[in-house]
Formats: C-alpha cells, sequence, structure tokens
C-alpha cells in the first residue's frame, strides 16, 4: 500500500505540475505565447510584462495551487513525510519540465513555494519571509528565490526534524538553481534587473496637487455677500477720508 501511494501521489504531482500555467492562461486569453515573448519564460512574472498585474495573479495562484493540491492530498491518505516531500518534487520537476509542453516549463518557485506551505505552514511562511528579506535588503528578485529555496531543505531539518525529506528539498533546490543559472550569470556579471520600485509616486502627488490647487483657490473665493461688506468697509473709508480732508 505505501509504495503504490509512494507512485500515486508522485504521478499526481508531476502531472498536476505539468500543467503550465503561464500557457494555458495565456491560450484562453489569447495572450502572446510567454515562450515566445519577453524572458521566454512561462511563468508569472513574464506573464506580469506582456499581460498586466490581472494574469500574473492569475498565473501564480495556479502555479501555488499545483503543489498545495498534490501534497495535500498525499498528507489526507495517510502518506509518509518521505511520500510528502517527494510529492512536493515531483510538482516542482512537473512545474519545470512539463511532459504536456515539452518539457519547457517555468523556474519553479511559486509551485514549490506552494508545496512547502501544504507540507508544513511554518516552514512555507519562513520560505517567503526569507525571500522578502533578502530580495529587499538586495533589490534582486532571483536572488531571494535562489537563497530561500536553497535555505529550505535546513528549514526542513529544524521544523521536520526528520532527515527523509532533506533528500527531495535538497533535489528542489538544486532544480531551482539549475533554473536560475541564467540569472546566477547575470548576478554574477552585475547586469541582473532590480526590482523597482516606483518613486515618482511623490512626484505624481505633488503635480495632482498643483493642478488641483486653482480649483481650491477658486473655491474659496468670497462669497457675494463677504464682497458686500467689503465693498461697504471700502467705502466708508472714503468717506472717513472726505471727512478729514480740511476745507
Amino acid at each position: 500500500m505505501s509504495v503504490l501511494l509512494f507512485i500515486f501521489s508522485v504521478l499526481l504531482g508531476y502531472l498536476l505540475g505539468s500543467l503550465c500555467s503561464a500557457i494555458i492562461v495565456s491560450r484562453m486569453f489569447s495572450l502572446p505565447d510567454p515562450r515566445l515573448e519577453g524572458s521566454k519564460n512561462p511563468g508569472a512574472t513574464n506573464v506580469l510584462r506582456l499581460a498586466g498585474k490581472k494574469y500574473a495573479l492569475i498565473v501564480l495562484l495556479f502555479d501555488a495551487l499545483k503543489g498545495v493540491i498534490p501534497v495535500l492530498l498525499a498528507k489526507a491518505l495517510g502518506a509518509s513525510p518521505t511520500t510528502v516531500a517527494f510529492t512536493c518534487l515531483a510538482a516542482v520537476a512537473g512545474h519545470m519540465f512539463p511532459v504536456f509542453f515539452q518539457y519547457r516549463g517555468g523556474k519553479g518557485v511559486a509551485t514549490a513555494i506552494g508545496a512547502f506551505l501544504a507540507l508544513h505552514f511554518i516552514l512555507g511562511v519562513t520560505i517567503i519571509a526569507t525571500w522578502l528579506i533578502v530580495a529587499n535588503f538586495t533589490r534582486y528578485s532571483s536572488l531571494g528565490s535562489i537563497v530561500s529555496m536553497c535555505l529550505a531543505p535546513f528549514y526542513s531539518m529544524l521544523m521536520l526534524s526528520n532527515i527523509n525529506t532533506f533528500p527531495p528539498l535538497f533535489f528542489i533546490a538544486i532544480f531551482i538553481l539549475y533554473k536560475h543559472r541564467n540569472n546566477i550569470t547575470r548576478l554574477i556579471d552585475g547586469t541582473e534587473p532590480k526590482i523597482i520600485f516606483k518613486s515618482n509616486v511623490l512626484a505624481k502627488l505633488t503635480a495632482s496637487a498643483r493642478e488641483a490647487k486653482p480649483e481650491i483657490e477658486k473655491s474659496i473665493q468670497t462669497t457675494p455677500k463677504d464682497q458686500e461688506k467689503k465693498e461697504e468697509r471700502t467705502k466708508r473709508k472714503k468717506a472717513k477720508k472726505k471727512q478729514e480732508k480740511p476745507d
């Protein structure tokens, strides 16, 4: 039973992982093929570049679910921690080397994070936190992915206390490094693109405020009643000056 469950879980993980979300979503919504445009990587980042946030979020969600679903199912069926860990590996491998799309897949980070969250929620959160910290301080998204995924097997040793989960998670890290080999080369050369935050937000707000200034000034102009009072005061001043003039 355990052998059959192992085969079933791993096979399911690989087949679900092979459903390349970026390609499927692009075909459904008549978007550019992410394998042919942009970075030519069928992943959420390239879809973001080619089609915008909405479609990128759809791809990201489905990529993560490809890791979550088989792992949760394996756990529900009573699979051992080792089998569950290998299911994680199978899902990530399927995303990277999809049998349905000529084995040309994405880099596997979103699927790996989904699988880790399903394997052990705190483990997944720790990996996400590591990615955020590294990416925030270095401004390199790829470096955040590399560091967080390479630390994942060691985190699992601390949190799961099961040495048998180390090998499959270690191979996930190896696969991640392989898929990021071009990013690593660019990091070494200093040509890897950094995360760009919109520094012109303040400038836009200032420009908007300047555009709104005439409207504000117009809205606070004196009312007719105030204008009448002002004219009355002016008349009084003139009359007073006339009275003060010598004959």
